[in-house]
């Protein structure tokens, strides 16, 4: 796998530890085992629920977050920012399934070093969150692509700030975007998803595994 090389990058024989956290229980297992079984990885936790994540994090120091996409009660931006704020030396990866999912951009652009999909292999896993840990970058994911039915990266956030309560003008000074600008992202969702109002477009997000 190739990765984006950092010259201030950790070099130390010290195992890497890694925190694993995703809402799937099969999924923490697997990779629990994985991790547990190599010399090169310390597993610190394992979490199920964002709060989950932010509380370990904070407890254990792990050098990699291996995160899952988005839980019932937090998704990836929301929980990097406060991982990253706790810890700053906190790194995260994005573990998805669905490498090209809206939310990804948003993680990224929220400090995630990288995206691995959950079909990587065991070499492919290992060889990302080594580099990582030593401050390397993994390659940026493909943009979320545009067409009937999907929404844009811009809607996406904006949505995702919906979900959270926020209003357009909260919305508008976060995304440093005018009320107006919101307000038509926003009307775009609506109509892309075949929604009346805001709570029907987040019901509809959730079950299209959007949010």
């Amino acid at each position: 796998m190739d990765v984006k090389r950092n010259t201030g990058a950790r070099r130390n024989s010290s195992p890497v530890r890694v925190l694993v956290a995703d809402r799937h229980p099969v999924v923490r297992y697997g990779m629990s085992l994985l991790l547990s079984s190599s010399p090169s990885f310390s597993l610190v936790g394992s979490a199920g629920t964002g709060g989950e994540v932010i509380e370990l994090g904070a407890c254990n120091h792990p050098d990699v977050v291996l995160l899952d996409i988005r839980f019932r009660d937090l998704l990836a931006p929301e929980i990097i920012t406060e991982l990253r704020r706790r810890d700053p030396n906190t790194k995260a990866v994005i573990f998805t399934a669905s490498p090209e999912h809206a939310a990804v951009q948003a993680a990224m652009n929220a400090g995630a070093r990288g995206v691995l999909p959950k079909n990587a292999d065991r070499g492919d896993i290992v060889r990302a969150l080594s580099a990582v840990s030593s401050g390397d970058r993994l390659p940026q994911p493909p943009r979320r692509r545009k067409g009937l039915g999907l929404i844009t990266t811009r809607e996406y956030e904006v949505l995702r700030r919906v979900a959270l309560g926020q209003s357009n003008p909260e919305i508008a000074a976060a995304m440093f975007l005018s009320i107006n600008t919101v307000k038509g992202y926003l009307q775009n969702t609506l109509r892309k998803l075949g929604a009346r109002n805001r709570i029907e477009a987040i019901t509809k997000a959730r079950s299209l595994d959007l949010l």
